[in-house]
């Protein structure tokens, strides 16, 4: 039986199974987007399982976000290298097959490791969906897998706490929080088989040579930040955690110097050099990180505020999390629809305020918490600042990256993707660090009201500093469908779309 997936030039039109590829890849996207999320209402099972404590929740949660982000950049050009379509089925089979260790591990320790070899597989997988879609659609064809492509992502992004609650809670086959781990393999398989039959075979390009170097700057500087920030409170802070983080900034600024010099050099680094050179971009990678360090990082909180704090059930504490995910997608509606184009930068601005209007509101519901038992609590008494607090998240998503890529060339819109979303990951990674540390330090006492409360106030730190950097933000944003296919060359498999991760 003939092979139904020839190669790009044994045909003139276009391909006939390309709407499979794009069912593939949004499985991949939605697979990545349920692990970012699906293990947050998993904390006390892990606890009663594997005897996880605060740190290790944050490990287990944290980490799949670190070692996705510092993986991405060099994922997309291993993808320009070796072939788009062979990374995909690598990083599939490898997604799938650390999903299975994570629900088979037999400890803690284990466990983190498996996250960690997640997160990797994640990176490889990712940045080769898109590249897949412009190479098998075009014109209209293009611009509908985009349309499809978000609200699909967005409902990835909602169903992942309120998915992983209804596993945990309903225990079936006695699996407990490994179901959420599980799910993943009869997915995994099925895609895999998919696109090993229906993806196209297309070379990637050996002239493309991986800056490995590179690679390992940024895991290593990822890595002596994410550390301290997981363990400094729980071991009170001591010499190494700062000196860890100082290293960080070194490593950071070491990575900069040596993609320069490797592209003086006449060798492809793995961001493009003339992006650290504009301002609007720079400012727009720690505008990224602070704002989805507090988004990720407040959603961790009110997870284990709900489920910890008032003693509600995996399949509960999932469900708490709706009011702020419908507000996510009604903002995202509001500001993508129309808003966006229609005042520009401002609507960046707004965003913040309505999240930091929201945050209040919910400052002042928990404290008329006080006094009420466990039992006489409903989440109907935080739905309101939360889903203020959404929809300020959600103006803020729609439009963020639109913004930031009008300030680079587009011959730089796949290099610059790539860099935006890693840094998106490793911010989330990092909040769930802060955060979780900071919630942790309050709910050991047992005031867990204290515990988000403190947490409100860091959230609301970081959006005043991100509210300050949108002043230096390009006033239109890019296109929507500039975003996503204007590069070409060995930077345009670099690019992976945002998460909407709520």
């Amino acid at each position: 039986m003939r092979d139904p997936s020839p190669t790009p030039d044994e045909t003139t039109g276009p391909y006939r199974w390309r709407w499979l590829i794009l069912v593939v890849m949004i499985v991949a996207e939605i697979m990545d987007l349920l692990d970012a999320s699906i293990v947050n209402v998993a904390g006390p099972a892990l606890e009663d399982s594997l005897g996880a404590g605060s740190v290790g929740l944050q490990w287990v949660i944290g980490g799949y976000a670190l070692t996705l982000g510092a993986g991405l950049v060099l994922g997309g050009r291993l993808g320009d290298r070796y072939g788009r379509r062979r990374m995909f089925l690598i990083g599939l089979a490898a997604f799938t097959t650390s999903s299975l260790l994570c629900a088979i591990a037999p400890s803690i320790e284990s466990l983190i490791a498996f996250r960690l070899l997640q997160g990797t597989a994640g990176a490889m997988l990712l940045p080769q969906g898109l590249g897949l879609l412009r190479e098998n659609f075009s014109g209209p064809e293009l611009t509908k897998v985009f349309a499809v492509f978000g609200p699909v992502l967005g409902l990835g992004g909602i169903i992942g706490p309120v998915l992983g609650g209804f596993l945990i809670e309903g225990d079936f086959f006695g699996l407990g929080w490994r179901s959420v781990f599980l799910i993943n393999l009869p997915i995994g398989i099925a895609a895999l088989i998919v696109a090993a039959k229906f993806v196209p075979k297309k070379a990637g390009d050996r002239t493309v040579r991986v800056d490995m170097t590179g690679a390992a700057l940024i895991v290593a500087s990822c890595a002596l930040l994410v550390l301290p920030l997981n363990q400094g409170q729980e071991n009170g802070w001591p010499l190494w955690t700062w000196l860890s983080m100082a290293a960080s900034a070194i490593g950071f600024a070491l990575f900069a110097l040596q993609q320069r010099r490797t592209a003086a050099a006449g060798r492809d680094p793995l961001v493009t050099p003339g992006l650290l050179r504009k301002p609007a971009f720079t400012v727009g990678l720690g505008g990224i990180a602070l704002f989805f360090g507090g988004l990720i990082g407040t959603q961790l909180v009110l997870t284990l505020f709900l489920q910890i704090g008032r003693h509600f059930t995996a399949g509960a504490a999932g469900l708490g999390n709706l009011p702020l995910a419908v507000g996510t997608a009604v903002g995202g509606a509001i500001s993508g629809a129309f808003l966006a184009d229609k005042i520009g930068r401002k609507v960046l601005q707004i965003g913040p305020l309505v999240q930091l209007a929201g945050a209040a509101v919910l400052w002042f519901e928990l404290d008329g918490l006080d006094g009420l038992d466990a039992a006489s609590f409903s989440i109907w008494d935080i739905v309101p600042g939360t889903a203020v607090a959404g929809i300020g998240a959600g103006m803020v998503i729609a439009a963020l990256f639109s913004f930031i890529l009008a300030a680079v060339d587009d011959d730089e819109i796949g290099s610059a993707s790539g860099v935006l979303s890693a840094v998106q990951a490793i911010g989330g990674s990092i909040g769930v660090a802060v955060f979780g540390s900071v919630f942790f330090a309050r709910a050991e006492t047992g005031d867990f009201t204290g515990g988000f409360h403190r947490a409100l106030i860091v959230q609301a730190c970081l959006l005043t500093a991100f509210l300050a950097i949108t002043f230096l933000l390009p006033e239109k944003g890019r296109p929507d469908d500039e975003q996503h296919g204007a590069a070409t060359g060995p930077a345009a498999g670099s690019d992976t779309k945002q998460h909407l991760t709520v």
